[in-house]
């Protein structure tokens, strides 16, 4: 059944899409049915994105592109929509993270956004989120995209060794996750270092933070709580929280014994063990 559903551009990035992208199939004398088979889809998929029921990928927007001939118009403006499917009070942040040239991270409970695999944030966001869980997660995915620029921000992220430990979405997302943080070793933009429980009290006990750094404006400490972000430029919280963040990398295992952790955690906790039957189980 054909989707017909009048849209107001100027109300969202997502309804503008959509009325961007009926408009060029029309103008490409093309249904939404034909559309569909030029790029393996079905017509109810493409009349859900033009009538702002469903949030595109990029791999769709990616195959848009190709099928109308827009010169990436769809590529461009897909970022903007997933971006504005992140929590609104969270969304001033992400525009923030992506213009940083520097990123630093204490990060007490949880992996980084930025390096989660899709399980992990599937699984995380999955408690809050349920019932748009899809274009959450693709939002999450979509800011990983800063650090595959030709020239990413630096990424120097603290875990605090409990981020190893907490079983987020079972052994075998958690598995996957590790293995995914060990993927970062030889990028020289990335730094992990693993802040072990031996430590005891440390500089990184009020909770998770990040410091954001710009060639050409004030540097930015970011934290937030439970539905809730805070931004702040205040001179000397920021350099309160620089110093903090230097005592917790000093007191934080180097990226090289680091590594060999999560490896190990990896293998003890998450790796292959004999089920009842005596076969091994992920």
């Amino acid at each position: 059944m054909v989707n017909i559903r009048d849209l107001d551009p100027s109300a969202s990035p997502l309804d503008y899409y959509g009325s961007e992208l009926r408009r060029l199939r029309e103008a490409a004398g093309l249904k939404q049915g034909q559309l569909g088979d030029i790029v393996f889809c079905t017509g109810s998929l493409i009349g859900q994105v033009e009538t702002a029921r469903k949030v595109p990928t990029r791999d769709f927007s990616e195959r848009m592109d190709a099928a109308l001939g827009t010169g990436g118009t769809f590529s461009r403006l897909v970022g903007l929509v997933l971006r504005s499917q992140l929590p609104h009070w969270f969304q001033a942040y992400a525009e923030m993270e992506a213009r940083a040239a520097y990123i630093s991270s204490y990060q007490a409970q949880v992996v980084h956004g930025l390096l989660q695999t899709k399980g992990y944030a599937t699984a995380i966001l999955g408690v809050d989120y349920s019932s748009k869980l899809d274009r959450m997660v693709a939002a999450r995915m979509e800011r990983q995209r800063i650090l595959e620029r030709v020239q990413p921000p630096v990424l120097w992220v603290v875990l605090d060794e409990s981020v190893l430990c907490l079983e987020i979405g079972g052994r075998e997302v958690m598995r996957n996750q590790l293995a995914h943080l060990l993927r970062f070793s030889d990028r020289q933009w990335v730094q992990i270092q693993v802040l072990p429980f031996s430590r005891g009290q440390h500089a990184g006990m009020m909770g998770s933070f990040n410091l954001l750094r710009f060639d050409d404006d004030p540097d930015l400490l970011y934290a937030e709580s439970y539905d809730s972000g805070h931004m702040t430029a205040n001179p000397q919280v920021i350099r309160e929280r620089s110093l903090g963040y230097a005592r917790l990398q000093a007191a934080a295992l180097s990226p090289e014994d680091s590594a060999a952790l999560i490896a190990r955690v990896m293998e003890e906790r998450y790796g292959q063990q004999p089920g009842p039957d005596g076969r091994t189980v992920a």
